[in-house]
């Protein structure tokens, strides 16, 4: 991490002010965590007597001929003594001190426990690219204008270090290279830091380096040799409050960077380089205020206001209900005492118009946004401007619940549901819910969970609390009524918390939930439909072009078509790369026709005739948003719509911009996938049509029912938030289906009482805990022998159930051959489990192993 102007942090102070080190007697060595690839031991390095480390510091350390960050661990009097001491090497330096807080690095280690993680990968996940890269300790020569010092009276070292940067024409040296070139290089430096000649500074990683542009400064506007323009210049710099970027005072002044030299020159104004922040950079927004509460969303946020410390709050709101509105009221007297906030969202498209709310509320300068779609360089800055400890909010996607605020004081996971919440890879399969409760606990804050349909995990949390299901009450949209608190919810260590239940019934203003219209496709194709929309969608659409509202259609795939297929052969056209078909890809009319692998990315162009019997009839089947879309242009080419999908927002600013675009009516429809089911908030909405819901359903997924019911009632929800009435049309094969009647009655607790008799009945979550095993390798048999040989280890263990080993649902994945482990136990059984490095030595180099805590995805 980059540190200016740091004078030497290893350097003290007496009650004489003479300078002199802190040094460490008892404990002369560090274990360290080395960032280097494929790296997880631990190395052992000497402590320089000159430095202090503590556990958790960041430190700059020799590894073969380059010098790497690390992370100390724990300190030792004596090294191992399988190591021979004269080979250990020292520290070089320390990057930062005291960077991991107590609790934070409480949180690191219980990720890498609780999802067998080394901690150093952990690490690499939790802190921004390039943080601990390749720093080192430099030393800069200090320019003092118009003043003669002499140099007799120093030491031979200091005299030798000023000689050499002196010497340099920018005076900067490594501390490194200083040492190799003079002896007691640590007593030179001593002495010129004490008179100020010299000081002592990190130069960042060479990834990541704070962005510095031209400042200039007013110092004198006394005139005396001044030109007209000269004095003009002067006279902005004073009206501007003395200071302003170099290239905006050129702009300004329409003048050159001679003439601002010549005044620099003459001791008028001062040239420097600043450091400017790259921050994500809201729109401005007029000011919004507090809205008014209904009975519901009060009692929401009297509950948030009432806990003292560590808690939990499932705020359980139907869609529409205002839940944005009771985080912000939370959040205004948090900023109050002098604490900071995070938010976290499942989809990054989401920020844009959380952030712009926010910023609305709280202005410009309170609000920051981390995701993994900033650059590095963004990345970089916003997590160092999260480390000042100034009162802020943090909005982020999954991987922001390990921003560094120093003083949190509310954590909100807003739709808490989602499944983007959880990683898959790389390692650590981290969910933010759990990441998030353990943070809570640490930090001794509050934590709301918001979302209109609750993940089974947290719905079971509070019912456990409020003593079983007998004491269940219902009240409108099968809400249980009242609020309900105790123990649950738990973890690793069995750790048990206080939950709070505050469901918002209804929508803001009483607004009426929108009526679900089923539409069975089976009877369109029997009156002769064979339109991928249906009656009633079609005069739904038309009745939307005719009055200019506005509406949303749902696909839940990207592209054209699910594969293409020769009708006269039957071959289907797969991924050379994967056992999947491609699909077909065209994005708009003229444009190359193309074959693309949702797996692997591999890309092809769309045949003429069929590779197998050379036939010219290749037919398309199954329905994505680009085919979607072109229907609409055929059916309807009056109606303006936008795609908002993976292909549409893959450029950064992508998702605001074309969400800006429909607000402000430049298109009648918006066509998606399951981003806009995830908290939109868009009331002019009228129309929501879902193209086909069986895509959900019949997913060989144990969460599949659960997913599809969220899904179908998320996107429902998003008609009918505003002033006018709200229409669903939802198209599906099976209209029986039980989670397709739960969606048309938005009954949330009718289906999760179902599902949750079936998950009980098959010991599955949230009763039970699975562990995946995921193998793969470009050698088929070398990967299913060693998912045999790990299968005959874990067996010999009587405390879990063992489902496998058996193929991947998608065996083949960029030409690695894929197999799965599943274990399946009783939470309690958590000690029973096997030891992870013994299984983890079982594959050879050929086969990467990756062990899934509490899968969200088995297929």
């Amino acid at each position: 991490m980059y540190i200016n102007d740091i004078n030497s942090p290893d350097l003290a102070v007496n009650e004489n002010q003479e300078f002199y080190r802190v040094t460490t007697n008892k404990n002369q060595y560090v274990e360290v965590l080395v960032d280097f690839p494929g790296n997880s031991g631990l190395f052992t390095y000497r402590i320089p007597s000159q430095l202090e480390i503590r556990p958790g510091d960041i430190l700059s350390v020799p590894f073969g001929s380059q010098q790497l960050g690390a992370i100390a661990i724990r300190l030792l009097a004596e090294p191992n003594i399988d190591l021979a001491q004269d080979k250990i090497r020292e520290v070089e330096d320390v990057v930062t001190s005291g960077f991991f807080a107590s609790a934070y690095w409480e949180l690191l280690n219980r990720v890498a426990s609780y999802y067998y993680t080394p901690l150093i990968q952990v690490i690499r996940v939790a802190l921004p690219p390039g943080l601990l890269g390749r720093s080192q300790r430099r030393v800069r020569l200090i320019k003092r204008q118009n003043e003669q010092l002499s140099v007799a009276f120093l030491s031979p070292p200091a005299q030798q270090i000023l000689q050499l940067l002196q010497s340099q024409p920018s005076g900067d040296y490594s501390f490194h290279y200083l040492q190799q070139k003079v002896k007691a290089t640590y007593r030179g430096m001593r002495e010129l830091l004490r008179i100020g000649l010299v000081e002592s500074y990190l130069e960042p990683p060479r990834t990541n380096r704070p962005k510095l542009q031209k400042a200039v400064i007013l110092i004198d506007t006394v005139d005396r040799d001044l030109t007209n323009r000269q004095r003009e210049i002067l006279e902005v710099l004073r009206r501007r409050g003395g200071e302003l970027w170099h290239s905006e005072l050129l702009q300004i002044c329409s003048t050159s960077s001679s003439t601002l030299k010549s005044m620099e020159q003459k001791g008028y104004i001062a040239i420097e380089e600043r450091e400017i922040l790259r921050t994500e950079q809201g729109q401005v927004l007029d000011l919004d205020t507090p809205k008014l509460l209904n009975i519901a969303q009060e009692n929401a946020l009297a509950t948030i206001h009432r806990l003292n410390g560590f808690a939990q709050v499932l705020l359980h709101g139907v869609t529409g209900s205002g839940k944005t509105e009771v985080y912000l009221q939370a959040i205004a007297p948090i900023l109050a005492q002098g604490k900071s906030a995070l938010v976290l969202v499942p989809e990054i498209g989401l920020t844009p118009q959380l952030t712009d709310r926010f910023r609305a509320r709280f202005g410009n300068n309170k609000i920051s946004v981390y995701h993994s779609a900033l650059s590095d360089g963004e990345r970089y800055d916003t997590w160092r401007q999260m480390l000042t400890g100034t009162p802020q909010i943090v909005i982020g996607t999954r991987s922001a619940i390990f921003a560094p605020l120093p003083n949190l004081g509310l954590i909100i996971l807003d739709e808490e549901h989602d499944s983007s919440f959880k990683q898959d890879s790389p390692i650590p399969t981290y969910h933010a819910r759990t990441v998030a409760q353990w943070r809570a606990e640490l930090e001794n804050c509050p934590l709301v969970l918001g979302s209109a349909t609750p993940s089974l995990e947290s719905w079971v949390s509070v019912r456990r609390e409020a003593g079983g299901r007998g004491q269940e009450e219902k009240s409108q949209g099968g809400f249980p009524s009242g609020r309900t608190s105790g123990a649950g919810g738990q973890e690793e260590n069995q750790n048990f918390f206080l939950t709070h239940y505050s469901p918002l019934p209804e929508r803001i203003n009483s607004r009426p939930l929108p009526p679900v219209e089923i539409v069975d496709m089976r009877q369109e194709l029997q009156d002769g439909n064979r339109s991928i929309f249906s009656r009633s969608l079609q005069a739904a659409l038309q009745h939307l072009e005719q009055t200019g509202r506005q509406g949303i259609l749902f696909i839940h795939r990207r592209g054209h078509s699910t594969f293409v297929s020769c009708r006269s052969c039957g071959y289907v056209v797969e991924c050379p790369h994967c056992d999947v078909s491609l699909a077909y890809h065209q994005t708009e009319v003229g444009a190359p026709q193309l074959l693309r692998c949702h797996y692997c990315n591999y890309v092809s162009v769309h045949p003429k005739h069929c590779p197998e019997c050379n036939s010219p009839y290749l037919k398309f089947f199954g329905s994505g948003t680009q085919r979607v879309a072109q229907e609409l242009s055929r059916q309807f080419p009056g109606l303006k719509y936008i795609r908002f999908d993976s292909d549409t927002t893959r450029n950064k600013g992508a998702h605001r911009t074309l969400l800006t675009q429909f607000a402000n009516g430049e298109a009648n429809l918006l066509v998606g996938t399951q981003m806009l089911t995830k908290g939109l908030d868009l009331p002019q909405v009228t129309l929501v049509g879902v193209v086909a819901a069986d895509g959900l359903l019949n997913l060989s997924d144990y969460r599949a029912s659960e997913r599809a019911f969220q899904t179908l009632t998320q996107v429902a929800g998003r008609a009918g938030r505003g002033d006018d009435p709200g229409r669903v049309i939802m198209q599906t094969y099976t209209p029986e289906h039980p989670v397709i009647e739960a969606v048309r009655h938005h009954d949330y607790q009718s289906f999760v009482q179902a599902e949750l008799e079936q998950r009980q009945a098959l010991n599955y979550p949230p009763y039970g805990r699975l562990i995946l095993l995921r193998l793969s390798s470009f050698d088929p048999i070398q990967v299913q022998n060693t998912a045999g040989a790990i299968a005959t280890v874990l067996n010999a263990n009587p405390g879990f159930e063992l489902l496998g080993p058996a193929p991947a649902s998608v065996m083949r994945v960029a030409n690695r051959y894929r197999w799965q482990i599943l274990l399946k136990f009783a939470p309690e059984a958590l000690p029973q489990l096997p030891d992870w490095d013994e299984v983890r030595l079982l594959c050879p180099d050929g086969v990467s192993l990756t062990i899934d805590v509490d899968p969200l995805n088995i297929m």
